[in-house]
């Protein structure tokens, strides 16, 4: 009978993305195998870490640069799985049918398989981010996916901003949250308004740690991507909270780093017993989030 380790450690991938996808493949790989050098039992990279971030104009001719599941980017991922012993989350533009693309987390186990996928559930459309132009929501749910180490959920960037998602994939079982994400500043913004919204994005995640009794670990890019004094500032940030809310490993804004930390599932359990959200909901009482609005009656 195989006992879970109570522990496992965590690698966290924040690079720069150029316009050359072999270049990023590769140091997205050579991120990965450092990683696992330093004891990483699952490591998760960046969304759409393969080009530069796309959906900053609508361009038809971009849905090129999606690709099946199984696809070339995720047999790469597969064998590094295999190669380090690793399970590996990386974040894939989906070609599932012509005209139909998704925004694709996949979970690789440490022997390279599949253990499954998770497809964007909320699509932003906002200046500079237009995704629901490249985009269709997610079908297949929240879920969470057993590895040997831990039990583990994939959400997607705008995903992190609803407590909904975050609720529902810790009730099917998750003891850790990845947030694959590209985020980031629009430059002529960000001296009024940048240290406001990133406090607000490490906030909202830290508190899904909290409420769900969780570890959160939100994995961005760095870089400027487009022209001149446009197009976006992605402020890197990567950080893994633990189930009390704590930021126990933490990136800088403008490099790229490998940040491995320790994660306890322990404290998972102790952590609830002490704060017994998940006992005290009212389930019963609760109807009204499956509406848009609760209209005054």
């Amino acid at each position: 009978m195989t006992v879970k380790a109570l522990t496992f450690k965590v690698g966290l991938v924040q690079m720069r993305c150029s316009a050359d996808r072999r270049e990023n493949l590769e140091k997205a790989i050579t991120m990965l195998r450092q990683a696992a050098s330093q004891g990483a039992d699952v490591a998760c990279l960046p969304e759409l870490f393969l080009t530069p971030y796309f959906c900053q104009v609508e361009d038809a001719a971009r849905f090129d640069l999606a690709e099946p599941i199984p696809g070339p980017t995720t047999l790469a991922l597969a064998a590094v799985a295999r190669e380090t012993k690793m399970t590996v989350v990386g974040s894939i533009f989906e070609r599932r049918a012509p005209g139909l693309y998704h925004n694709t987390a996949v979970i690789l186990d440490d022997k390279g398989v599949l253990l499954g996928r998770y497809r964007k559930m909320h699509i932003p459309d906002d200046p500079l981010y237009y995704e629901k132009y490249y985009f269709t929501p997610g079908d297949l749910g929240f879920q969470a996916f057993q590895t040997d180490r831990a039990k583990v959920g994939a959400l997607v960037c705008w995903d992190q901003w609803y407590p909904e998602a975050a609720r529902l994939t810790a009730l099917q079982g998750a003891e850790i949250l990845f947030y694959p994400t590209a985020i980031g500043w629009h430059p002529a913004e960000k001296a009024e308004f940048g240290p406001a919204q990133h406090s607000a994005w490490e906030t909202i995640q830290r508190s899904h740690a909290i409420a769900s009794g969780v570890y959160v670990a939100a994995v961005n890019r760095i870089g400027h991507e487009g022209e001149g004094d446009s197009g976006l500032e992605f402020w890197g940030g990567t950080f893994l909270a633990d189930p009390f809310g704590r930021v126990i490993a933490r990136a800088g804004h403008d490099a790229e780093e490998v940040l491995v930390a320790e994660c306890d599932l322990g404290l998972i359990e102790q952590t609830r017993r002490n704060w017994p959200f998940l006992r005290d909901r009212r389930v019963d009482a609760y109807g009204g989030i499956t509406e848009r609005f609760l209209d005054p009656r």
